[in-house]
C-alpha cells in the first residue's frame, strides 16, 4: 500500500505562486515550480494537475491575499470612499513587504506576458482584476453620490483611471521604485478625481 503524499498544500502553492509572480506564466518551468515547492513531479500532477491547472491555483491563493486587503479596505463601511480607496492605496503598495512590492502584481505581470494570448488563462486573470474594478467602482459611485466626485466624470471613468494608475504602480514597483513613491504617484491620480 502506498504510503499518503505528505506536504503543507499552503505553502506549496505560496512558493509557486511566487515563481509566477516573480518570473511568469512561461519562465516557469515545471522543474523551477517543483525546485521552489520541494515536490515531486507526481505530488504536482498527482495533488494539483498539470502546470495551467497548478497556474490557476496559484492565482486563487493570490486571490486570496488580495481579499483580504480588499476587505479591511474598499469594504470597510466603517470608512468614506475616499478612505477606503486611500487605505487599500496603502495597503497594497506600502504595507506590503520590500520582496513583495518588487515582483509588482501576479496578475498585472500575467496581463503584460504572452499568458494574455491564452483564451482561458486570459479568462481567470480578468476575472481576478475584476474583482478589485469593482470593488474600487463600488466605492467610486458613493463618492459620485455623496458628491464628492469631480464635476464631469462618472464613477466608471474615474474607476479606470485609478485602476491605470494602480496597474502602472505596480509595474514601477518592480523597476524598484519605493512604495511612498507609488503611493504618491497614485494619490495624484486620486485627488484628480475627487471635487
Amino acid at each position: 500500500m502506498a504510503r499518503p503524499v505528505e506536504f503543507d498544500e499552503q505553502k506549496v502553492l505560496t512558493n509557486a505562486m511566487e515563481q509566477f509572480w516573480r518570473e511568469g506564466y512561461e519562465a516557469s518551468s515545471v522543474q523551477k515550480l517543483l525546485d521552489c515547492t520541494g515536490i515531486n513531479r507526481g505530488t504536482l500532477y498527482n495533488s494539483f494537475g498539470d502546470k495551467d491547472t497548478f497556474f490557476k491555483s496559484c492565482v486563487d491563493q493570490y486571490n486570496k491575499l488580495m481579499d483580504q486587503q480588499i476587505t479591511a479596505t474598499l469594504k470597510n463601511s466603517n470608512l468614506n470612499p475616499w478612505d477606503a480607496i486611500g487605505a487599500y492605496v496603502e495597503e497594497t503598495l506600502v504595507n506590503v513587504s520590500n520582496k513583495h512590492r518588487s515582483m509588482g502584481c501576479l496578475l498585472v505581470n500575467s496581463v503584460c506576458e504572452s499568458i494574455n494570448y491564452d483564451k482561458e488563462m486570459k479568462k481567470v486573470v480578468r476575472a481576478s482584476l475584476g474583482s478589485i474594478r469593482k470593488a474600487v467602482l463600488g466605492r467610486m459611485k458613493e463618492a459620485q453620490k455623496k458628491g464628492g466626485l469631480r464635476k464631469g466624470l462618472s464613477a466608471e471613468f474615474a474607476t479606470e483611471l485609478l485602476i491605470n494608475s494602480l496597474q502602472g504602480a505596480r509595474v514601477n514597483a518592480r523597476d524598484g521604485k519605493t512604495g511612498n513613491q507609488l503611493k504618491d504617484l497614485v494619490k495624484f491620480t486620486i485627488e484628480s478625481l475627487k471635487k
